[in-house]
């Protein structure tokens, strides 16, 4: 990616960011102490440093438009990071993926035992809802309970759950999957969870229905676009510039849109839809920069 005083602007706002999100984690995650110290730690390892946030950044931007207060940005931003922490901890064990590189460290599992990473993706996945509840994230009980409720479907058997499970079947029947098919996998895989993020500040801020629609809208384009760049990275990159083990999905013989389309068309592909994501932020002028950006960056990062 060329350095543009635009991607310095971006990369300097998420590096920003990150910070803020990891000293919320400080204070949403409980301390290493006493006879549970080992699950608070792998908690911690899972979900405190590394990582892009860039769930969390669509909830601090996305909050951002309507004047939502920081504090209460970053409790939600936190939340979704460690529920994101907690996907990554369960899809790196060995009955899932089976990786042992996350974020250029050893995943969970490998740095404390497969019942403490199990254990640990429980007590993040918990600890995210406990955030979202708590009257210091919103004084309006009726928007914590929306923001439950939308984590819950995103992340349950209608998104993220049910996604891996798509994504299991596939691969154990080898059945190819058609474009729609794919898709869809991906759209609950990894969509679902993107699309909660971007929504997020609009929840909190009590935004105007066209509003709240149109960051969905943002989301949802931009999740598919993401799952399509992490596909070609997959394909294109070493295991060292994408912090993680890559050639997993040639490996296993599962069908992406990449291996349906080719690099090319899954490229043009994936730049049709952050322009269709670009357009739905009309509504809210230049204050809606960063996330236009992060749109473009999504498909052009290398990790």
């Amino acid at each position: 990616m060329s350095m543009t005083t635009e991607t310095l602007d971006l990369r300097r706002a998420m590096a920003m960011a990150a910070e803020e999100i990891d000293q919320a984690l400080d204070i949403l995650l409980p301390p290493e102490e006493g006879p549970e110290a080992r699950l608070y730690a792998a908690m911690r390892y899972a979900a405190v440093g590394g990582g892009k946030r860039l769930r969390g950044f669509l909830v601090l931007e996305g909050a951002r438009q309507f004047g939502v207060s920081r504090h209460a940005a970053l409790r939600v931003a936190g939340a979704i990071e460690m529920l994101h922490a907690y996907s990554l901890v369960h899809d790196d064990l060995p009955a899932m993926d089976d990786d042992d590189l996350r974020r250029g460290k050893p995943t969970v599992h490998k740095a404390f035992d497969e019942a403490t990473a199990i254990l640990a993706g429980d007590a993040l996945q918990t600890q995210a809802f406990a955030a979202l509840a708590h009257e210091d994230t919103h004084p309006d009980p009726a928007v914590r309970v929306e923001l439950v409720r939308c984590l819950a479907q995103a992340a349950g058997a209608r998104g993220m759950c049910g996604g891996q499970m798509l994504d299991m079947l596939a691969e154990e029947s080898g059945d190819p999957l058609d474009e729609a098919a794919i898709g869809r996998l991906q759209t609950l895989k990894t969509g679902k969870l993107i699309e909660f993020s971007a929504e997020a500040g609009a929840v909190l801020g009590k935004a105007a229905a066209s509003q709240r629609h149109a960051l969905l809208g943002y989301g949802r384009d931009l999740g598919a676009a993401f799952q399509i760049a992490d596909d070609l990275l997959d394909a294109t990159v070493t295991a060292e510039e994408a912090g993680k083990r890559t050639g997993k999905d040639a490996e296993a013989g599962k069908a992406t849109l990449v291996s349906l389309l080719g690099l090319e068309r899954a490229r043009l592909q994936a730049d049709r839809l952050v322009a269709q994501a670009k357009s739905h932020l009309d509504v809210f002028g230049e204050r809606a920069d960063l996330l236009r950006m992060l749109a473009d960056f999504v498909i052009e990062r290398r990790s």
